[in-house]
């Protein structure tokens, strides 16, 4: 049975209300799972040794503007890491129209991409395990390492398992090892701009993309494939290694839990509308942005054009996401998030697929590229929403590992349903936006469970705003209050829900 788990939080404040989630028969159990919950957090923050006697110490660290540093630092380390694999558009580009890798399939290079992502991914759990016993720095030295080997074996291969192994496999737990070191930090150092924050350290991959995007179309154009990649891994191995020396957690002052897997977190209703924003998603993302160098050619352009139009993808996620950063603090996370999302939709309908075979038209339609991925500078804000501050470190180690699959053959799937001629794209074109859809209608019915929620614990003006930025502030107050949200049968349960989705209203 699925039930909702509130939690509390002592410190921070936030905007998200976390209503019980509904049993079949009931609207939520409420209270007695968010009691459950926290009495979960006291149990796993006491195994990993924090706790709330350094309230003193977060004040100040906050005071002290160190949040800013890390945000630098990891918008680079982004730009090094999603940036560069968002680079890969144009080395799958190139693959697909040279003879250098022999006898290579092109779903084997499509595979080869969604590879990186999906082991990013995958090893999450085990990256969140090495936070707990080697610290931040430690973990982000390895994937800085990794990452660096990856394209220097890249530039030797000449089969495609030696690519499957070093820009695939190698790069992917790389990337992983950083990323999941990092998505959740800037969290732990705002509250009121926290989605602002973390759009401008999200905004890294985009400019990243741009850079190496045109950087490497012309590196492989002028030195050759091989040095292309050799350039790349002295720059990334710099860039991140730099970073290490600046990053800083704050995981005892926020009483972080760095465990792999909190299982409880799936028989919550919420959590999977959460997971269901992200799997839909990204596998339209990852089609998007592998596809677009592709498209272009296919319809006529030409590779360098392809690559600009790659560029103008990623800038425009550079530029636009630390716009959405600011949007969701004014209007609300799961606002902007879903409002988003639906944008991607439309767009993949109407420009892509109506304009696209127009230059300018691809153009306009990249230009829209931040919100095809509004999931990477909403995500670990929406998530502290979802389950607070304290469990967003398992949350998203599950999370990650949740997309695995969808983020494996995304693009495999694409170029599966490529035809050809200047419409071969279509089926492609299509699948984006109906998934883009799907995606809009999780994160909608999440938004509609905390405006239930929200609604249900009676809950007034200044205790809404703080349980809309950390989830952890609703399980105090219900614990502390004793409040319990109203039995309601399934079919009032779902009118409910349906018309929370027509609420206007910040959350």
């Amino acid at each position: 049975m699925l039930s909702t788990g509130l939690t509390a939080s002592r410190g921070e404040q936030d905007d998200t209300p976390r209503p019980s989630s509904p049993t079949p028969q009931i609207l939520a159990s409420g209270m007695n799972d968010m009691a459950a919950t926290a009495e979960d957090k006291k149990q796993l923050s006491s195994d990993n040794s924090a706790g709330d006697s350094e309230s003193g110490e977060k004040e100040a660290e906050f005071k002290g503007g160190y949040g800013w540093v890390v945000v630098a630092s990891v918008t680079l380390i982004n730009a090094h890491t999603w940036g560069l694999n968002s680079s890969y558009a144009v080395f799958l580009a190139y693959y697909l129209r040279s003879d250098l890798i022999a006898g290579a399939s092109p779903l084997s290079f499509a595979f080869v991409g969604g590879l990186s992502v999906s082991i990013a991914l995958l090893v999450s759990p085990i990256v969140t395990v090495c936070i707990g016993y080697f610290g931040t720095t430690t973990t982000l030295r390895i994937g800085t390492v990794l990452e660096a080997i990856s394209f220097i074996g890249a530039s030797f291969s000449t089969q495609i398992w030696h690519l499957i192994l070093s820009q695939g496999i190698c790069f992917g737990l790389g990337m992983g090892f950083c990323f999941t070191a990092t998505v959740g930090l800037i969290p732990q150092w705002f509250v009121k701009r926290r989605s602002f924050a973390n759009a401008i350290a999200a905004g890294g991959s985009g400019l990243g993309g741009l850079t190496y995007s045109l950087a490497t179309n012309a590196m492989i154009s002028n030195l050759g494939l091989a040095w292309a990649f050799r350039i790349l891994a002295i720059i990334s191995f710099v860039a991140n290694g730099a970073c290490t020396l600046t990053v800083r957690d704050r995981n005892k002052a926020v009483g972080a839990i760095h465990v792999a897997f909190h299982l409880p977190l799936f028989k919550r209703i919420e959590y999977w509308f959460y997971i269901g924003w992200g799997f839909f998603g990204i596998i339209s993302y990852i089609i998007v942005v592998f596809s677009i160098t592709d498209y272009a050619q296919v319809v006529g352009f030409t590779a360098t054009q392809g690559s600009i139009a790659a560029a103008v993808f990623n800038v425009s996620q550079g530029i636009g996401r630390p716009v959405i950063g600011l949007a969701s603090d004014r209007f609300g996370r799961l606002n902007v998030a879903g409002l988003g999302t639906l944008v991607a939709c439309v767009t993949a309908f109407l420009l892509w697929i109506l304009a696209g075979k127009h230059y300018p038209g691809l153009i306009i339609y990249a230009l829209f590229g931040v919100f095809a991925g509004v999931l990477w500078p909403c995500v670990a804000p929406v998530g502290a929403e979802v389950v607070g501050l304290q469990l967003l470190p398992s949350a998203l180690s599950m999370y990650w590992l949740a997309l695995v699959l969808p983020s494996t053959f995304a693009e495999v799937i694409g170029l599966c349903l490529r035809d050809h001629g200047v419409d071969g794209y279509i089926k492609v074109q299509t699948l984006t936006g109906a998934l883009y859809i799907a995606s809009f209608l999780s994160i909608w019915l999440l938004r509609s469970w905390k405006i239930q929620n929200m609604d249900a614990l009676n809950l007034d003006e200044q205790q809404q705003e703080a349980g809309i930025q950390d989830a952890d502030v609703i399980s105090t107050i219900a614990s502390t209050t004793g409040r319990q949200s109203v039995a309601q049968p399934i079919s009032e349960l779902v009118r409910s829900y349906i018309s929370a989705m027509f609420v206007v209203r910040r959350v």
